[in-house]
C-alpha cells in the first residue's frame, strides 16, 4: 500500500500495514519513521535516518507480508507446533535526494540502501506482489525496477515527460500504472506501454488497481486521483482500445490523500473504497463497476472527527482502513507526531457521522515517552550520560572526571556541572607571565571549542545559545580551527537547521558556516554522501537565492514608482506655488498698438507698389523696342492690361 504524497512537500506518509492492519507507520515533521502498534497503540519503533534533515522521507509502502525470523529461538515440540503467521515486516521509504532505504520492522534495522539510481527525489515507491522487485518513481522522469537480493538496478526507463508522480503494481504483477500527468500501463515483461490514459490537469497523486481480473475480459479497472482535483476517477482497461475517458467518477471535497480499498473479484462484488481528504474528512464508497456512469457518485458515509470543547474544532483524520466486515474502520487522527488509532461502528445508514473525541486525555502526558532522544531504531529505557570533553585534548581536561569520582567518595555532593569544571581546569598551563592577555584569549577560544562539541554531543540548547551568541570573527575561526573532525557534520547540520529560523539568528549562523567551509572543506570534500548530508542547506540557499532575485525585482518596481510619485508631487507643487502672472498688459496700450498696425500695412504696401510699378514699366520698354517690329498688336494689348492694373492699383488705394 503505497503512500502517495510525493509531490506535495506539506503531505506526510501515513500508510497501516497490509492485512493485519497491526502497525502504522508515519513520517513526522523532524523527519523520523515511526511504527505505532495499533492493538497496544503504543510505540513500536522509532527510527531516525542518517540524513533525515537533508533527505527527508517523501513516500512510504509496506512490503508484502512474509514470514520472519526474529531471532534464535528454541526448538519446538510437535504439541506446541502451530501455523506461521505471515507479518508485515520490510518498508520501503523513498527520499528527497533519490535514494530508496528499506527497513526491516521485525528486526528493528534499516535492511539496505538503495541508492545511485534516481538523480532527483523519489515521489513513489511501489512493490511487486510476487517476486523481491521494487518500483520507484522519481522527479528525474524515470522509472526504476529494483532487484532486492541485490540491491542493484535491474531496470531502468524514461517513463514521461515530466516527474512521475504515482506508481501501482497490478494484482498479477503483469502491468504497471505509471503517472505524471498522463497515466501509462506498461507491460512489465516488455518494459513497453500498453495503454496511455489522458484527462487529468494536473499531476497524479493516487493510482489503485480496483479489480483483480485480466486485462483482456473487459474487467480490469483502477481508479486515479489528482492534485488540487476533487473528483476520484475510475477507467476501464476494454479489450478492443477504446478507453479514453473515464467510466465513473466519485466526488470528493478535496484532494484524495490516502486510500483503501478492498477490490471486487467478479461483476457480482462491489468495490470498498475508503478515501480520506486532505481537509481530513473520511468518505466511503461502495460501487459496482459494470460499464459507464455518467453522473458522479456522492459518497454512502461521510465521517469527520471534532473535539469536545464549547466551540468544538475539527481533528483531522490522518488515515484509514477497511475491515472485513463492512461497519468497521480503522482510523488515524490527531498529529503525525503522535497520533491517535480507533477502531470505530459505523452505521452506513446515515450520510454524515461526526464522532467527538477529547485528544488531550488520549494523548500521554509527557512527549518525551514517544519522542525519544535515543538515534538508535529500537526504543531503550536506558540512557547514557556523556561525559564531558573534548576528544584528543590534553591532560587538564582529561584530569578532571577522575577528580571528581575521587571527591563522589570523599563526600555526598553533587555532579558538578560543565561550567564549574570549566572553571577547575587549571589556567596556569595556558597563561604565560609575559603576556596574560594573549593567554586569555587563547583559553577563551578554546573554552569555546569544548562548549561547542559538547553541546552538539549532548544537543544542549543553553550552551549551544552561549557560543553561537558569539560576534567576534577571530573567535569564530580560532574555534572552528579547533573542533575535531568528527563533530564538524553535526556542526554544520546545527547551522543549517538554525539557519532557517529568525533571520536575526541567521545573520549570526552565516559567519559560523564561512568559517567552517574556510578551514574545514577538504575534510568536508571527503565524505562520500556529502549531497545528502548538505541537501537542505544547498536547497535552503538555492530557494533563498531565488527568492532574493525576486525581491529585486520588487524593489526596482517599487522604486520606479515612487520616482515618479515623488516627481509628480513636485511638479504639483511647483504649479501652486507660480500662479502669479511675471507680465502683465494694459488694454489701451494693446489697442493702440494694434491701430498703429493696422494703419502702417497700407503705407508699406503703397511704397511697394510704387518701386513694383516703376521696374515694371521699364521692363515693359525694353520689351516694346525689341518687340515693335514683330508685333504690334501684342505690344498695345499690353499697354492696355497695364493700364487696367494701373487703375485697379488706384482704385485699391482709395
Amino acid at each position: 500500500m503505497a503512500a502517495d504524497g510525493g509531490s506535495s512537500s506539506l503531505q506526510l506518509p501515513c500508510v497501516f500495514s497490509p492485512k493485519s492492519r497491526r502497525y502504522l507507520a508515519l513520517c513526522a515533521q523532524d523527519g523520523r519513521l515511526r511504527i505505532w502498534n495499533t492493538d497496544s497503540k503504543t510505540l513500536q519503533q522509532e527510527y531516525v535516518p542518517s540524513a533525515h534533515l537533508s533527505a527527508t522521507c517523501t513516500c512510504i509502502a509496506w512490503g508484502p507480508c512474509r514470514t520472519v525470523k526474529e531471532g534464535p529461538q528454541r526448538k519446538k515440540r510437535k504439541s506446541e507446533a502451530v501455523q506461521v503467521e505471515e507479518k508485515a515486516d520490510l518498508l520501503a521509504m523513498g527520499t528527497a535526494a533519490g535514494t530508496v532505504l528499506i527497513y526491516s520492522t521485525a528486526k528493528g534495522v534499516l535492511h539496505c540502501t538503495l541508492d545511485g539510481g534516481h538523480s532527483g527525489g523519489v515521489n513513489c515507491v511501489q512493490w511487486h506482489p510476487e517476486d523481491s522487485l521494487l518500483y520507484s518513481g522519481s522527479d528525474d522522469t524515470n522509472i526504476i525496477e529494483w532487484d532486492l537480493q541485490t540491491g542493484k538496478t535491474r531496470s531502468k526507463w524514461k517513463a514521461d515527460r515530466a516527474a512521475v508522480t504515482s506508481l501501482c503494481v497490478s494484482p498479477d504483477g503483469k502491468l504497471l500504472l505509471s503517472a505524471g500527468q498522463i497515466i501509462k500501463m506498461w507491460d512489465l515483461a516488455t518494459k513497453e506501454v500498453y495503454r496511455k490514459f489522458t484527462g487529468h490537469s494536473t499531476a497524479v497523486t493516487t493510482l489503485r488497481f480496483a479489480t483483480t481480473r485480466p486485462p483482456d475480459s473487459n474487467g480490469l479497472y483502477f481508479l486515479s486521483g489528482a492534485a488540487h482535483d476533487r473528483l476520484l476517477s475510475v477507467w476501464q482497461v476494454r479489450e478492443d482500445g477504446k478507453d479514453k475517458n473515464s467510466v465513473v467518477s466519485f466526488t470528493l471535497t478535496d484532494e484524495p490523500q490516502d486510500i483503501d480499498l478492498i477490490a471486487s473479484n467478479s461483476k457480482e462484488e462491489a468495490v470498498r473504497l475508503a478515501v480520506v481528504c486532505k481537509d481530513g474528512q473520511l468518505h466511503l464508497f461502495e460501487h459496482f463497476l459494470n460499464g459507464p456512469c455518467k453522473k458522479p457518485l456522492s459518497p454512502s458515509c461521510t465521517v469527520q472527527m471534532s473535539d469536545t470543547k464549547d466551540s468544538p474544532s475539527p481533528i483531522p483524520l490522518l488515515a484509514a482502513a477497511l475491515g472485513a466486515d463492512t461497519r468497521t474502520v480503522l482510523l488515524a487522527y490527531g498529529n503525525h507526531l503522535q497520533p491517535v488509532m480507533e477502531k470505530v461502528e459505523i452505521n452506513t445508514a446515515e450520510r454524515h457521522i461526526c464522532f467527538t473525541r477529547d485528544v488531550q486525555t488520549s494523548l500521554s502526558l509527557s512527549m518525551e515517552t514517544s519522542v525519544s532522544k535515543v538515534k538508535i531504531p529500537i526504543v531503550n529505557t536506558k540512557s547514557r550520560v556523556l561525559i564531558p570533553g573534548l576528544p584528543g585534548h590534553q591532560a587538564p581536561v582529561k584530569a578532571t572526571p577522575q577528580g571528581s569520582e575521587k571527591r563522589k567518595k570523599d563526600s555526598d555532593t553533587k555532579e558538578m556541572s560543565i561550567a564549574e569544571r570549566l572553571g577547575e581546569i587549571n589556567l596556569s598551563a595556558v597563561s604565560t607571565e609575559k603576556g596574560s592577555t594573549k593567554g586569555t584569549t587563547s583559553l577563551q577560544t578554546d573554552n569555546f571549542a569544548v562548549l561547542l562539541v559538547q553541546g552538539l554531543e549532548s544537543n544542549d540548547v543553553n550552551i549551544l545559545n552561549k557560543v553561537f551568541q558569539t560576534r567576534k570573527e577571530m573567535v569564530i575561526k580560532k574555534t572552528v580551527a579547533r573542533l575535531p573532525l568528527p563533530a564538524i557534520l553535526p556542526l554544520v547540520e546545527e547551522i543549517t537547521k538554525r539557519l532557517q529560523g529568525h533571520p536575526f539568528t541567521a545573520v549570526l549562523m552565516v559567519r559560523w558556516l564561512k568559517a567552517v567551509l574556510m578551514h574545514h572543506t577538504s575534510y568536508l570534500a571527503s565524505l562520500p554522501d556529502l549531497v545528502t548530508q548538505l541537501g537542505v542547506l544547498y536547497h535552503m540557499i538555492e530557494s533563498r537565492v531565488k527568492m532574493f532575485h525576486k525581491l529585486t525585482k520588487l524593489h526596482g518596481k517599487l522604486y520606479l514608482l515612487m520616482t515618479q510619485v515623488a516627481t509628480s508631487d513636485s511638479s504639483t507643487t511647483v504649479t501652486d506655488v507660480d500662479r502669479t502672472a511675471k507680465l502683465v498688459y494694459e488694454e489701451e496700450s494693446s489697442d493702440e498698438d494694434e491701430a498703429s498696425g493696422d494703419e502702417g500695412l497700407p503705407d508699406d504696401d503703397s511704397d511697394n507698389w510704387e518701386e513694383d510699378e516703376a521696374t515694371e514699366e521699364t521692363m515693359e520698354d525694353e520689351e516694346e523696342e525689341e518687340e515693335e517690329d514683330e508685333d504690334p498688336d501684342r505690344t498695345e494689348s499690353k499697354a492696355n492690361g497695364q493700364e487696367d492694373m494701373e487703375h485697379e492699383n488706384e482704385s485699391e488705394e482709395e
